[in-house]
């Protein structure tokens, strides 16, 4: 189903989470006209998951240098420092907005904003609404983009499919879907921005929500954009072992404390000086180790013990309290009694779409790129806890401010309707598949399954290999599966197709990155490589589609400042 193409506009937001509305915020304030269209309704974002906090050195015995330099370390180096210096000394003023407009982050007995400590930190500086600072800041983001919206139009419940070129290789507009009714529309714009999320649906389990299936990458991937750092894949060291779900890093912040079977804090022998609040990356293989060597608890020795008693119950309940739902819903746990099992799981992208410091996508004028989605590069090989929301809302507004500023000189263009022809037909054809072979779910389970056993916190060359050679097939696979509803309301089966596509093409990204990278650094750890390698390895790895739908390899250098790569210790 077909009809006219729709309003067009200076800026045109794909995505409603925390890099998407900040951007839509950002835009029309510099005078744009703007839209923001996502698949599910704004709140229901998967900024909402974000727990823990958002990091600023707004402690007066803090600076945004150290803040750099800790998250500059916690990349291992392969983070770039011009990005890092600006999203570091941005933040305070960010996070000060944020209190302004109505955040209500939690304050310490004297009025002041209480700062709690997170991974990879010199010192306390994560700010926080008990642990579900995400929501909280997405519900404030949501009421000032209700409040303006005589200047931000919403499509909320639009499914974009892919982005529209014009003869010269700019995005001029996109394709989108009514997931309510079906109607495809081709939607004009003279700047695009992509805040869509990560693609952690790509594995299994995830923390990241059913709607993280890395539309975004693809779609710019498929544009003739480069992608970046796609093998750096961050485990979260406290997940859930029944689901995988995500239990904040916030707890060890609170000062709780890892054990293995024997009862022993183990991460004294991984990382002595900052024990449970190590990096990610560090806590991940530490617990992982454990595991591999016997020391792991619960069923099958898979797990790891989250003791969270030592903290003080009121903290606990008043701090934490949604984990303490969550022990007791999906564990069966009271944590403020007893420890809880976890172990690492697949948590977030460091990797997304090429993009500079003001968001801009190289090679495709008019596209634009923030959050999980994109990579400045300010994570590098290890994204440190409470960095993701700084990340998103401080490179959202620059990609809002510059996309704007941009609009101003430029006609408005007209997209094409040929791609919207296109897609229609695309979906026309998955719907007429005959109901025979494989069904979409049983690719995207053997996708996940496939990824977290080979392409996890240990990897190797026959593992990744054998990755690939299981991407490859299932793409084969993907273009006959079917789906069982050929209705147009609300057809989330059509949408999963659509949405394997994307996710087989940022696994495929991910694997060849992994392979290519011959080298140890951050989450990329090489069993077969054990070491970090900076004669070599210090350099990006860009990934670009090939003619033939294979990924095409090329390097970037990395942007030095003030830090010069050292031995990372913790």
């Amino acid at each position: 189903m077909v009809r006219p193409s729709m309003p067009a506009h200076d800026v045109l937001i794909i995505g409603a989470g925390l890099a998407g509305q900040r951007a839509a915020l950002a835009a029309a304030d510099a005078g744009a006209t703007v839209a923001i269209m996502s698949k599910v309704h704004p709140v229901r974002s998967h900024s909402v998951a974000a727990a823990g906090g958002i990091n600023a050195a707004i402690n007066v015995a803090d600076d945004w240098r150290s803040h750099a330099y800790d998250t500059v370390k916690g990349s291992d180096f392969l983070g770039d420092q011009d990005a890092i210096e600006i999203m570091c000394s941005e933040a305070p003023k960010e996070v000060m907005h944020l209190e302004h407009i109505g955040v209500t982050f939690h304050r310490n007995e004297t009025g002041e904003l209480d700062l709690r400590a997170f991974g990879g930190a010199s010192m306390k500086r994560t700010a926080y609404v008990a642990d579900i600072t995400g929501q909280a800041i997405l519900h404030v983001l949501y009421e000032q983009i209700m409040k303006y919206s005589d200047r931000v139009d919403r499509y909320e419940e639009w499914f974009t499919t892919s982005l529209v070129l014009d003869d010269d290789g700019a995005c001029v507009g996109v394709v989108a879907r009514d997931i309510r009714t079906g109607v495809m529309e081709t939607f004009s714009a003279k700047n695009v921005i992509l805040a869509s999320g990560g693609a952690g649906q790509c594995f299994k389990p995830t923390t990241n929500g059913l709607i993280c299936t890395g539309d975004g990458i693809a779609q710019a991937y498929r544009a003739g954009a480069p992608i970046m750092d796609m093998e750096m894949i961050q485990y979260h060291p406290t997940t859930l072992v029944e689901n995988g779900f995500l239990i904040t890093e916030g707890a060890r912040g609170e000062g709780a404390h890892l054990l293995n079977a024997a009862g022993e804090r183990f991460m004294e022998k991984y990382a002595p000086n900052k024990m449970e609040l190590a990096s990610r990356d560090v806590v991940s293989r530490a617990e992982q180790t454990e595991i591999n060597e016997g020391r792991g608890v619960g069923p099958n020795g898979e797990g790891i013990y989250l003791d969270i008693t030592v903290v003080p119950k009121k903290r606990t309940l008043e701090a934490l309290r949604e984990i303490v739902n969550i022990g007791k819903d999906f564990a069966g746990v009271d944590i403020t009694a007893e420890p809880i099992m976890i172990r690492p799981g697949q948590h977030y992208i460091m990797g997304g779409v090429k993009t500079d410091v003001d968001g801009q996508v190289p090679g495709v004028p008019g596209l634009y790129a923030a959050g999980e989605v994109a990579c400045v590069s300010v994570h590098g090989g290890n994204r440190l806890g409470a960095n993701s929301l700084l990340d998103t809302l401080i490179f959202g507004r620059r990609s809002g401010e510059h996309a704007a500023a941009r609009a101003a000189g430029l006609p408005m263009p007209a997209a094409s309707e040929a791609q919207m022809r296109d897609d229609a037909a695309e979906i026309a054809s998955i719907i007429a598949r005959p109901r025979e072979g494989r069904r979409i779910s049983e690719i995207k389970d053997e996708l996940g399954t496939t990824m977290n056993d080979n392409v996890a916190v240990f990897r190797d060359e026959a593992k990744l290999q054998h990755a690939h050679e299981v991407v490859r097939r299932l793409k084969e696979e993907a273009k006959t599966a079917y789906i069982d509803d050929r209705g147009t309301v609300f057809n989330q089966d059509v949408l999963g197709a659509i949405e394997l596509g994307y996710m087989l093409d940022c696994s495929e990204a991910t694997v060849v990155a992994a392979i290519e990278r011959k080298e140890s650094r951050g989450a990329q750890f090489r069993t077969d490589y054990p070491e970090r390698n900076d004669d070599e390895w210090l350099k990006h790895i860009d990934i670009s589609r090939n003619g033939d739908d294979t990924p095409h390899i090329s390097y970037s250098e990395v942007t030095f400042t003030q830090w010069q790569p050292e031995e990372r210790k913790y």
